[in-house]
């Protein structure tokens, strides 16, 4: 009777502490009082995106005759079977640690600091100033060349990644790496993010529908993705009900094993 009570005892300590409960796997969670399909209030409109060192841009300038702005473009005449990233490497615009690209003709540009929409209008007043006419119609496009970001720790394709649009959620960025692995923390997700100044450590909770509302919700250029590891990853324990099960099973069998071989001494 007495090794029944511990057996119990330790059975029940072990399902406490080896399970991973629903709330910690499922992402998005509603308040439970919410009522079925409620209106989720949209979060402030976020600032616009200012260049950073490392950043990459996409430039192109175009006109009626395009001959005219053919200097200003990247040529690329020996990465023509080059595409996606490739040509962005090649024919991209890299922010060097002063903050400045070079573009053709037109040189050294600094662009840190400044909004995809701000650097049109600087390259654009630039050509009209010194270069062309009003009736030149000079169209200029710049564009940050993807967002490229790095997740690391539990998830099932750590590494580097780009995604091809102006806007990426943080949900976004783990379906592409492949999703959360079961033993991954979603409640306390990080985020390393380039400033001016330096670099900031931010944290998200993808659990609770809040998290749509964060401003660390989409993602930049440059992010640095962490997911680390729940305790039952570092202590070995079960992760779902079976492999619980398992677990206790094997503690009680080797408890029972000791006990027997005591006994008989």
């Amino acid at each position: 009777m007495k090794y029944a009570v511990l057996y119990a005892l330790v059975a029940v300590l072990l399902s406490f502490s080896s399970c991973i409960p629903t709330k910690r796997l499922s992402y998005l969670q509603e308040d439970l009082e919410a009522q079925n399909d409620s209106l989720i209030a949209l979060r402030k409109v976020m600032p616009p995106y200012r260049v950073q060192v490392n950043d990459m841009l996409s430039i192109r300038i175009k006109a009626l005759d395009q001959e005219l702005v053919a200097m200003f473009n990247p040529i690329g005449e020996s990465n023509l079977n080059a595409t996606g990233e490739q040509r962005l490497y090649y024919d991209g615009f890299t922010v060097d640690q002063h903050g400045n690209i070079r573009v053709p003709t037109l040189g050294e540009v600094n662009v840190l600091g400044y909004t995809v929409e701000e650097i049109r209008e600087m390259i654009e007043k630039r050509l009209l100033s010194d270069y062309f006419k009003e009736d030149a119609n000079i169209f200029v496009t710049v564009k940050l060349a993807g967002i490229r970001y790095v997740i690391n720790g539990e998830i099932s394709r750590p590494g580097s990644n780009v995604i091809y649009r102006e806007q990426v959620s943080i949900m976004e960025a783990i379906a592409t790496n492949g999703d959360i692995r079961i033993t991954g923390d979603r409640t306390d997700v990080i985020i390393v993010r380039q400033y001016p100044q330096g670099q900031k450590v931010h944290h998200i909770d993808l659990t609770t529908i809040d998290a749509v509302n964060s401003p660390y919700y989409y993602i930049q250029p440059n992010d640095l993705i962490l997911v680390n590891p729940l305790p039952q990853k570092s202590i070995g324990s079960g992760t779902t009900g079976l492999s619980s099960f398992t677990t206790i099973l094997t503690v009680i069998t080797g408890l029972t094993s000791i006990i027997l071989l005591a006994t008989r001494l």
